[in-house]
């Protein structure tokens, strides 16, 4: 599905399927902000530490199930799996990931629960 996706959105999906941490962080632009369902990740470096903890360390993939909007703002729903700690999280895990792109590169990544 990702071949229907803005290539923005695409590439980070298709990253982080392929657990490939050197062409995500390149995704993003130097100043990029993630708000991770409410933590607010600043700037690329920081970005990096927190996907290598929060994304490959948990071997996460998305399964996409959703998406509208444009490369410069799409809005992705997926169902998230991986090796992480589920307690209180719901089952299946549904997200939806806004990203905002810049140029070609990710400027903005929100990550919440739906709804």
């Amino acid at each position: 599905m990702t071949a229907q996706l803005p290539s923005t959105a695409a590439a980070f999906l298709r990253t982080v399927n392929e657990h490939a941490p050197a062409g995500f962080i390149t995704l993003f632009t130097e100043d990029a902000v993630v708000d991770d369902a409410g933590r607010e990740i600043r700037g690329r470096e920081a970005i990096r530490e927190w996907a290598a903890h929060d994304i490959f360390a948990a071997n996460v993939t998305f399964e996409v199930h959703n998406v509208s909007g444009t490369d410069g703002d799409a809005t992705i729903t997926t169902r998230v799996d991986g090796t992480f700690d589920r307690t209180g999280l719901p089952d299946p895990l549904i997200m939806t990931f806004r990203v905002v792109g810049e140029r070609g590169k990710v400027s903005g990544l929100t990550c919440r629960l739906p709804g």
